[in-house]
């Protein structure tokens, strides 16, 4: 619970308390009790509790007896008798509930009664408030001292009292410490009366808070008031790892929620039977390996085969334990386990493998070869789409029966003379094939691979096939070669010259036109 101070506004974002500590309402600070009884009425002729319960720095509480019979409510500083002097606190209780604090905590209603003197006046306050701001640059100094003095000590926190008349020195030791120059030490240095007091670890957590593991505050520093003793054996009970990081706190010391859960983990293994009772089967005796609380299995190997373990269940177990104590044996562990193999099993399977020991026996196939070859695929065809043309065997697949065509077409041209490139004394060869120009500058199959083919105009296309009769020295040449393959792309070379035939017949029309 909060006050209004802190509480959420009207923007949704928490307002911070405004007290700084000293909350109206006291329902912000630390180890603090809900009074459900503030609005019920005593009984006729019933008179209110008179004894307070007021709280000082970091949760220390102590009980007075309101003497003067002072109107206090939850929140109100007051002033308080101490051992020397007048301490400044503020009240946490009222009524019967303190009756029932006191009586929880064994303190006595005689004997030495500390009283209240009056509600704090603006003065004391000031005097208070000023004393508060001293104690953390004081404990900078302090802790100073004591390294400087080689002591084996902690000082973990500084109370001033209320009138700033004495000031009380937390520490922790784990061994006795002779601090008797370090007292005067502190009273040369801070001009004021010192006391030591040594706490353990648990209180020191108490007094300063802090965040726990579990992501909340410390159960010693918010409603743990009484520290009971925590051994290792509320771990094994419970199954934990006796892992000393793990199982220690704030403190240093094992946790005290060790404790909480460790009554319900003793009642349910109290229906377990005795992990030192051995199991004797025909094939062996069995030793218990592992319990499982929750599902109340059991796990036996057989001594000498100590990597296989059979898992039963509790009723299982007793039931061998009763056949053991007549002196018998059953046949082995097997038997009994059959039941539980195919939930283990089934369960195994919904886990996707990933509780399998051997899922990293197996490496990984890589990717990178298969989207290499994709990425080779996808770019050809980009190619082979942006040329308008396929691929390369298809290109020449097309390009030999054009050529077949061009060689077996006759000129197109009108004005040539058919009987002017003809040598009656020649022979063709049948089987001879036109070698193509070394000087070509278009070569199809290289095109096709490096994907720079481009189509051509019809007109060009025409051109190419208007082609001039060859002379003797070409079918000479193609005589010499018959593996040379026709390239369709190939243009004839301007430079070349034409040697005379010297059988051929002069054609008076070409030599009219010379």
């Amino acid at each position: 619970m909060a006050c209004e101070s802190c509480s959420t506004g009207k923007d949704g974002q928490p307002k911070g308390c405004k007290s700084n500590g000293t909350c109206g309402t006291d329902s912000c600070n630390k180890l603090t009790v809900f009074d459900w009884l503030a609005n019920m009425s005593l009984p006729n002729g019933e008179a209110p509790f008179n004894w307070i319960e007021v709280r000082f720095k970091n949760g220390r509480k102590e009980y007075y007896k309101n003497t003067e019979n002072l109107t206090l409510s939850i929140g109100d500083v007051v002033a308080t008798q101490a051992a020397t002097g007048h301490d400044i606190g503020m009240v946490t209780l009222t009524g019967e509930l303190v009756r029932v604090q006191m009586k929880r905590k064994k303190i006595s209603q005689e004997g030495e009664i500390l009283k209240i003197y009056r509600k704090a006046s603006q003065r004391d306050i000031d005097i208070w408030s000023d004393a508060r701001d001293k104690e953390e640059p004081m404990k900078v100094k302090a802790r100073q001292f004591a390294i400087d003095l080689k002591l084996h000590m902690k000082i973990s926190d500084i109370e001033y009292q209320g009138d700033a008349s004495k000031a009380t020195f937390y520490y922790t030791a784990e061994e006795r410490v002779d601090f008797r120059e370090l007292i005067k030490v502190f009273a040369r240095e801070f001009r004021t009366r010192i006391e030591m007091k040594q706490v353990g670890f648990r209180q020191e957590a108490a007094r300063l808070g802090g965040i726990g593991s579990c992501g909340r505050e410390l159960c010693c520093s918010t409603w743990l008031t009484d520290f009971r003793s925590v051994s290792t054996s509320a771990a094994r009970y419970q199954q934990l790892s006796l892992n000393p990081q793990k199982l220690a706190g704030q403190c240093g010391k094992l946790k005290c929620c060790l404790n909480y859960e460790l009554d319900t983990y003793l009642d349910a293994l109290k229906e377990f039977p005795k992990t030192e009772v051995k199991l004797r089967t025909e094939k062996g005796t069995a030793v218990c390996q592992k319990t499982d609380i929750f599902k109340g299995h059991m796990w036996y190997a057989y001594e000498g085969e100590w990597m296989n373990w059979h898992k039963i269940t509790i009723e299982q177990a007793k039931e061998i334990i009763e056949i053991n104590k007549k002196n018998e044996k059953v046949a082995s562990l097997e038997e009994y386990a059959i039941d539980l193999l195919e939930d283990t099993k089934i369960e195994f399977e919904n886990v996707v493998g990933q509780d399998s020991l051997t899922r990293f026996d197996q490496p990984k196939k890589s990717k990178r070869k298969r989207t290499n070859r994709t990425n080779k695929n996808n770019n050809n065809n980009n190619k082979g789409n942006s040329n308008n043309s396929g691929d390369a065997k298809d290109n020449t697949a097309v390009a030999k029966p054009a050529a077949k065509r061009q060689v077996r077409r006759k000129p197109a041209n009108p004005n040539q003379n058919p009987n002017a490139n003809q040598n009656p004394n020649s022979k063709q060869n049948p089987n001879a094939k036109p070698k193509p120009n070394p000087n070509a500058k278009a070569n199809l199959n290289a095109n096709a691979t490096e994907g720079e083919a481009k189509p051509k105009s019809n007109r060009n296309n025409r051109n190419r096939n208007k082609r001039k009769p060859q002379n003797k020295q070409n079918s000479q040449n193609s005589n010499q070669n018959p593996n040379a393959k026709l390239n369709p792309n190939a243009k004839p070379n301007p430079n070349a010259k034409a040697k005379p035939n010297p059988n051929q017949k002069p054609n008076p029309n070409t030599d009219a036109k010379k």
